[in-house]
Order: structure tokens, then sequence, then C-alpha cells
């Protein structure tokens, strides 16, 4: 069964730090793209960062870079997202998504709520 489970979401301040991590499980891991996508409310979800199957290659949304660094532990089938200076513009529900050829798997999502 394919799992893609998101963690480290929660309440964080203007300027603040998060750490999400997204533990896949039922798939090859290291064949696999990942990515994290945002939706905030009432807008369409975009694309934050991706990382190429071995992690050689990543790729982030203006929006986001030099502030966000997506990584992977392939060892640990695990995929994150260190979110740095945190601006209210970033509350969002974050997604991973992994995909290989036509194959495409998302997680829930966590919601990251950037308020003072």
């Amino acid at each position: 069964q394919v799992q893609l489970v998101e963690s480290g979401g929660g309440l964080v301040q203007p300027g603040g730090s998060l750490r999400l991590s997204c533990a896949a499980s039922g798939f090859t891991f290291n064949k696999y793209a990942m990515s994290w996508y945002r939706q905030a409310p009432g807008k369409e979800r975009e694309l934050v960062a991706s990382i190429t199957s071995a992690g050689g290659s990543t790729n982030y949304a203006d929006s986001v870079k030099g502030r966000f660094t997506i990584s992977r532990d392939n060892a640990k089938n695990t995929v994150y997202l260190q979110m740095n200076n945190l601006k209210p513009e970033d509350t969002a529900v974050y997604s991973c998504n992994a995909r290989w050829a036509f194959l495409e798997y998302w997680g829930q999502g966590t919601q990251v709520p950037v308020s003072s």
C-alpha cells in the first residue's frame, strides 16, 4: 500500500522556521522525483520545490528561493522541506508528491499557518 505521510506542520510566527517531513512507503522511493506543493485558501495549488530521485538537482518557486530548502534521505525514504523566514503569505496546506514515469502519488497534506 502506497503511503506518503507529511508531518511537522503547525502554527508559526512570521520570521520563524519549520521543517516538514514526508515519509514514504509502499513504492521504490529512490526511483521517484519528489516535490512539495502548497495550496492557500482560495488559491490554486502551486509547486514549491522539487528534487530529483538521487537528490542531485533541486528546483524552487521564485517566492521561496533563498528561504526554503528541499532535501531527501533515500535510506530513510523521507523528503524534507526546511522553511526559514516564514511569511504570512506562506500560509497553506503543504503536500508532498512522488512522480516516476506515469506514476504519481500524493500525501494528505499538513497545515502551515503563519501568523502572529
